[in-house]
């Protein structure tokens, strides 16, 4: 059993649970010391095991919740474990290794106020889960919302992913679609025989090149949507006119769009190639956007904590799954989110610490 301090500094809690492996669908480990170390070092808490899930929550009839959420596991360990800690003149005090930023200083944050906490003016929930890096589908927070809906309910919730100590508030949508073309095959050297597929994407390129995307303000945030192309393919041999081929198209929309109304979007954007038959259109995958929600008392309270800093999510995290529950949230956590998954990983120790004190205002 590894052996969490929850009491310590969450510097070295958080290079404590950086050091222990739990790619995801291998997150055992952790979720046993998280477990063990809430079990002995808190006082107040209701815990639950639910797989490698632990959920801890308070019943102090206070009047309203807040629900603290992040995720044990991380991407493959690419040669940046064990953790380690270092002070130079270019970037400071900083702590390296896979899942400092994404998100285990976010987890250690957590774990620590949850110990530490003397006097808070709301009941906390903890939810710790597992297999957030991996497909939807396995989802830990999925699970919980499916099998425990209960323990998903609060007046506000927060994500310790990756922001650098700024709240990022709601996050973007994403839907994917293939538009295929078909045609009809033949030898290259009597092309005039065939219907080359790969031709009739040229329209949906030109479209894609000269596409402009909007820019929303919600709440203050400003959310930059986004249409690319993600993926091509097509082709049969090198003397072979195809007669097939697609691209893939990934929409990135802001949360005043559902996925409906994207996909709607989507279709009026190709409307072109769409009419003429020149393609087909299919969705492939899609995830609801999710609403910053700062005009709600608790979520204004967080932004009073953070002295006014906040700023729209720009990518897709699980505070769509709290918004479709009707509970604001944001992503709150130590760390430069475009560090994370990468070899260099890491988080300024800073970081850690004004994340804690920020937190422990708010709670407090």
């Amino acid at each position: 059993m590894n052996a969490l301090d929850l009491h310590g500094d969450p510097i070295d809690l958080t290079a404590a649970l950086v050091d222990i492996h739990s790619e995801s669908r291998d997150e055992t480990a952790i979720a046993d010391a998280v477990e063990s170390a809430l079990r002995e070092q808190t006082t107040g808490f209701e815990i639950v095991r639910h797989g490698n899930r632990v959920l801890a929550r308070t019943d102090r009839g206070l009047g309203s919740r807040v629900i603290l959420a992040g995720h044990l596991d991380t991407v493959p360990v690419a040669g940046n474990l064990p953790s380690r800690r270092t002070d130079d003149a270019t970037e400071g005090d900083v702590l390296h290794g896979c899942g400092t930023v994404d998100m285990k200083s976010g987890d250690a944050v957590f774990l620590h106020l949850a110990a530490t906490l003397a006097d808070p003016r709301h009941d906390l929930t903890l939810i710790f889960y597992d297999c957030e890096e991996i497909a939807a589908e396995y989802n830990g927070l999925g699970v919980i919302e499916r099998e425990l809906p209960q323990w998903l309910s609060g007046d506000v919730a927060i994500l310790g992913e990756p922001t650098a100590g700024q709240i990022e508030a709601g996050c973007q949508g994403t839907l994917r679609v293939r538009l295929t073309a078909t045609g009809t095959r033949a030898h290259s050297a009597r092309a005039w025989m065939g219907d080359n597929a790969i031709h009739k994407l040229g329209e949906v390129l030109t479209i894609l090149a000269g596409y402009s995307p909007r820019r929303v303000d919600i709440d203050g945030c400003e959310y930059r949507e986004g249409l690319s192309a993600v993926g091509i393919g097509g082709g049969v041999a090198g003397n072979v006119v195809p007669d097939a081929a697609h691209v893939d198209v990934n929409f990135r929309f802001a949360p005043d769009h559902s996925v409906e109304t994207a996909l709607d979007h989507v279709r009026e954007v190709f409307a072109g190639p769409l009419a003429s038959g020149a393609v087909t259109l299919e969705l492939t995958d899609s995830a609801a956007g999710a609403l910053p929600g700062l005009s709600h008392p608790a979520a204004a309270a967080l932004v009073d904590a953070a002295q006014g800093r906040f700023r729209a999510k720009y990518g897709w995290t699980d505070v769509s799954r709290f918004s479709a529950l009707g509970i604001p949230a944001v992503n709150l956590g130590p760390g430069d989110p475009s560090l994370a998954h990468r070899v260099d990983e890491r988080v300024p120790v800073a970081q850690i610490r004004e994340v804690t004190e920020l937190l422990r205002a708010y709670l407090s």
